[in-house]
């Protein structure tokens, strides 16, 4: 600031000086203008040259002083701080050569030089107007403009109705100077007014505290010129009227130096929804109807009835648009673009009336386990998944085919002219599309979708009917996790039969039904159990003892995983406070799901709760799948690792089931690896099997790692495994799942038997080698 200011010639004002002159000269305006307001209040009807002459001279030369200390700051930045100076020293030249020509009651000659200060008053501001409402239309939409026209002429329209005894007093001598001049004030009034809605309706950047300073000083401005025009001969000086002019001269003043200061940050999209911007096209629409149907009552000026006619013509314009854009708003799902249930009910009906006779499918696809990804990950990671969702489907389909997402994760596709087959291909090719993992944000996630199918028109000719049976298919891919289904008659009773269990397993859940089984894990070394797995059962009122294959996938698809996990958790850490007071402390493994351990706060939540009951945490162990293991392992590392720094056990389940690198056996905190029992089944009669058993038990114990057969279901198998030198086996042939009570049972049993052995092995006499080959059916 300084070099600009020592570039113009003068010498440079430091920063607290100019503070300094700054504030001198707002405090001089105020003083003055306030000082003036309260002499004409106090001094009577009588000219007072104090009151009338010199306080209200200084009173409009003090904003010409902020004025130009305004722009000597701001340089040439700021145009419209130097049209707005101008026209303030144009109104103070005015004022000054009024008052000074004028004879001792006050009264000045008509029209005078005074006159053109005026009018130029007028015409600067409004340039300096012009500049500003150009900068905060540059740039915008249509609508933007459309709204500042209507907001404009509305304004005028109005202001010419309360105007026109003026306009028909000059129409009665259009060719006299003074009419001329006398009809000249109210239409730049009219301008004026017109710029103010205009600037109020465009919102632009510049809206603010200090630009309603302007807006002030203008209304007030306009409103004394009005009441001065509407006055005619009866207006004398030294009214409170002749302070209303000079608070608007202020005001502006106030707004000019505001341009000096440094602008605050606004956000643009918050400015384009504020209610002034939204609020004054509205009313001067309502405004012009006014005017016109006032005009239809009395004598109103053609002036106002153009305006209100041209205000009316003008807001047509943006309300059609914006029609047009709602229509669009009401069929479109505002998430991911696509058509929504509206849209699609409307145009489905109209799609199948144009091919009758023709082959239709309705696919309704839903994405499994998409409730744990909201609930995991958060809503804005499960909307961001569903926009990528629609993407790769829209990718997928022909340009005939109609997609909408009709709520949740739930989308609806109608294929035209598509038989049976070319409905199985469109869903095996979607399904193939979401499989591939989705990247948000650098979390890898990877999701899956289940598909129903029904066919118009032999299974529905309607969208209802074609929706309900899409939608009892879709279930039963989800039950059978088939991926996809096409509908037949069974699908009733089974959907009617998912729906009732659904409700009993919500209640299952709050009710104590669901129960655990333990299976016990033999130390093939020592033969001893010190490890148990924890497995569930529902323990239905009506239909007994349930497994988990028929009635785990509802929970998933219902999105109760977490609620099950946490039941889960709850009793198995429960019964291992049993155990530990009774001294015979067990490991219980709990099978998580994928979807479980997608939440970040599993570790915490499982800590509390073993801190909470007393345990120590190397009392539980997490069977994981491979599926978690392998669809991010950025994520998987970091979960396991806090479980683990926990001394929490981590298991890997059915492994060898997996299609992808063993790399994660180096890389992430795994103590321990569970055969599946497709491997161990064969191994009796295939030296291959066997071969793969053997090596990846090898495998596992150069990592470090112990190794759990499963599915060990014979002696053979057992005797095998003791031989690869297996660690833990589990299976039929040691035990099924025991409940608590009959695994104490079981384990009291064992031990009985265990000390019978030892005891018979101490007192048995050594038989020798040759009567073990000789009796070889005792052994």
């Amino acid at each position: 600031m300084a070099d600009r200011e020592a570039e113009r010639g003068g010498p440079a004002m430091t920063g607290g000086t100019r503070e300094r002159f700054r504030f001198g000269a707002l405090t001089l305006m105020l003083v003055l203008v306030i000082a003036y307001t309260l002499g004409l209040a106090l001094k009577g009807d009588d000219f007072s040259p104090l009151v009338d002459g010199w306080l209200a001279m200084l009173s409009v030369w003090a904003p010409v002083l902020v004025g130009c200390a305004a722009v000597y700051r701001v340089g040439r930045g700021q145009i419209e701080a130097g049209l707005a100076t101008a026209a303030l020293t144009m109104n103070a030249l005015a004022d000054t050569y009024y008052l000074v020509s004028a004879d001792a009651d006050g009264a000045s000659p008509f029209p005078s030089p005074a006159d053109i200060g005026y009018l130029l008053f007028y015409l600067l501001l409004l340039w300096a107007l012009a500049v500003l409402v150009n900068r905060q239309l540059r740039g915008s939409a249509w609508s933007v403009f459309l709204d500042t026209a209507v907001g404009s002429l509305g304004a005028a329209a109005v202001l010419a109705v309360i105007l026109s005894p003026v306009f028909d007093s000059a129409a009665a001598d259009p060719l006299s100077l003074g009419a001329v001049i006398a009809a000249a004030y109210p239409v730049l009034d009219l301008l004026v007014v017109a710029a103010i809605a205009g600037i109020v309706a465009s919102h632009g950047p510049d809206a603010g505290k200090r630009w309603m300073l302007l807006v002030a000083g203008l209304v007030v401005f306009a409103g004394a010129d009005t009441v001065f025009a509407l006055q005619g001969d009866l207006y004398t000086v030294g009214t409170l009227l002749d302070a209303t002019w000079n608070i608007g001269v202020v005001l502006i003043a106030l707004w000019v130096d505001g341009t000096s200061l440094p602008r605050p940050v606004r956000d643009r999209r918050a400015t384009a929804t504020t209610v002034s911007a939204l609020a004054v096209p509205m009313v001067s629409t309502i405004a012009g109807l006014g005017v016109l149907i006032l005009a239809s009552q009395v004598t109103v000026s053609n002036l106002a009835v153009a305006l209100a006619g041209a205000t009316m013509a003008l807001a047509v314009v943006p309300l059609v648009g914006r029609q047009r854009v709602l229509n669009l708003l009401a069929r479109t799902d505002d998430l991911t673009g696509l058509r929504n249930r509206r849209a699609f009910n409307a145009d489905v009906p109209t799609r199948l009336a144009a091919v009758e006779g023709r082959t239709c499918a309705l696919l309704l696809l839903d994405l499994d386990r998409f409730k744990e990804v909201n609930d995991s990950l958060g809503h804005d990671v499960g909307d961001r998944l569903l926009i990528q969702v629609g993407i790769r489907l829209n990718r997928q389909l022909r340009a005939g085919d109609l997609l909408a997402r009709l709520g949740g994760d739930e989308f609806a596709i109608l294929l035209t002219d598509s038989a049976r087959e070319d409905a199985l291909t469109v869903a095996v090719k979607l399904r193939a599309a979401l499989a591939e993992p989705f990247i948000l944000e650098g979390i890898t996630l990877q999701t899956s979708a289940s598909v129903g199918i029904s066919l118009y028109p032999d299974q529905g000719k309607d969208l209802t009917a074609l929706l309900r049976k899409a939608d009892m298919a879709m279930y039963k891919a989800k039950t059978s996790r088939g991926g996809h289904h096409v509908y037949d008659s069974d699908d009733d009773s089974h959907g009617e039969t998912r729906l009732r269990t659904l409700a009993e397993l919500r209640l299952a859940l709050t009710d104590e039904q669901l129960v655990l089984h333990y299976q016990p894990k033999v130390d093939l070394g020592s033969g001893a159990v010190r490890d148990v797995e924890a497995l569930v059962r529902w323990n239905h009122p009506e239909r007994g003892l349930l497994l988990p294959d028929q009635f785990v996938p509802i929970i998933e698809e219902a999105g109760l995983m977490h609620t099950l996990t946490q039941v889960v958790l709850r009793q198995a850490l429960d019964q291992a406070v049993l155990w530990q007071a009774q001294g015979h402390p067990l490991t219980i493994a709990v099978n998580l799901s994928a979807s479980s351990l997608v939440d970040t706060e599993l570790p915490d939540r499982i800590g509390a709760m073993i801190a909470a009951r007393g345990l120590p945490s190397s009392i539980l162990a997490l069977e994981i799948t491979e599926e978690f293991l392998l669809n991010d392992r950025g994520r998987a590392r970091g979960i396991l690792t806090r479980l683990r720094e926990q001394d929490i056990r981590i298991s890997v389940d059915d492994f060898g089931t997996g299609y992808s690198s063993l790399a994660y056996l180096r890389d992430l905190p795994i103590d321990e690896l569970k055969l599946d029992r497709s491997f161990v089944f064969p191994m009796a009669g295939d030296a291959r099997a066997a071969t793969l058993v053997s090596s990846t038990i090898a495998l596992a114990h150069s990592l470090g790692l112990r190794m759990v057969a499963e599915g060990v279901d014979s002696g053979a198998a057992y005797d095998q495994l003791v031989g690869f030198g297996c660690d833990f086996a589990q299976g039929f042939h040691l035990s099924q799942p025991l409940s608590a009570a009959e695994l104490d049972t079981w384990l009291a049993d064992r031990r009985v038997a265990d000390t019978a052995s030892a005891h018979a092995c101490e007192v048995a006499p050594a038989v020798p080698p040759g009567d073990l080959v000789a009796e070889p059916a005792e052994v």
